[in-house]
């Protein structure tokens, strides 16, 4: 009974944790979209994304309203979004999505995960040639025809259209397009009337990594700390 309980309270925690981080990576989002076009989502398409993806992790509605108005004020921190590029265990390329507002303290942090987890911090574009910067949608399927919605979205930038899982396991449609037709998808979508579950810009591997299951535990023990840190927003991996 009470293995029982320490599992449950440690899959407790790690649901938490879990929550927390994502909390606080769409929090930066917001500050960022706010800074940049105004605290109006209706004049700020980033901002509007910002709230859908909230809305996609359950992120209560008075905190994403207390960060838009934190993002207003003079004494919000300024955050900076750097990209860093490496090579984890067994050479798999891997990209590490920061947002700082102190970036001496954030290479430093990251440096250190990868030479202690066997891995390599590399210059920038020495891993992202590997990658393809592209916009991800993520929509409810019920009331849509994917053969339709293909053929509507395909001349605002839609590259592929598939089926995948959301945040809670259940099926969705999963729209790719290149990065720059990102605003036109967006823009598209709303215009259907289409709200999607979350929008996001993803680094896509042109070639996927395959390993045995140990070697991939290594890369994903250093993905794992990656994450964890409080300025990385995203990481990014080849693994299979």
């Amino acid at each position: 009974m009470g293995r029982i309980f320490e599992v449950r309270k440690a899959t407790m925690f790690a649901r938490w944790d879990k929550m927390a981080k994502q909390f606080s990576r769409i929090g930066k989002e917001i500050a960022i979209a706010v800074k940049a076009g105004g605290p109006d989502h209706n004049t700020n398409p980033a901002l509007r994304r910002c709230m859908q993806n909230a809305k996609s992790v359950n992120m209560p509605k008075d905190r994403v309203e207390a960060a838009i108005k934190r993002a207003q004020g003079k004494e919000m921190e300024n955050y900076e979004e750097i990209l860093y590029e490496g090579y984890g265990p067994h050479g798999v390329p891997i990209l590490v999505e920061t947002a700082t507002d102190n970036h001496v303290r954030t290479v430093a942090n990251i440096k250190s995960y990868f030479n202690k987890l066997n891995g390599t911090l590399g210059n920038s574009g020495s891993v992202s040639f590997q990658f393809k910067k592209m916009g991800v949608f993520k929509l409810k399927p019920e009331g849509l025809s994917a053969e339709d919605l293909e053929l509507e979205l395909i001349d605002f930038g839609l590259e592929e259209l598939g089926e995948g899982t959301g945040e809670n396991g259940e099926p969705v449609l999963v729209i790719h397009c290149a990065f720059n037709d990102f605003g036109n998808m967006q823009k598209a979508l709303e215009e259907k009337g289409i709200t999607p579950i979350s929008s996001e810009v993803e680094w896509i591997p042109s070639a996927l990594t395959e390993l045995d299951e140990e070697k991939a535990q290594e890369v994903l023990k250093l993905v794992d700390r990656l994450e964890q840190d409080e300025d990385v927003q995203k990481v990014f991996h080849s693994l299979k």
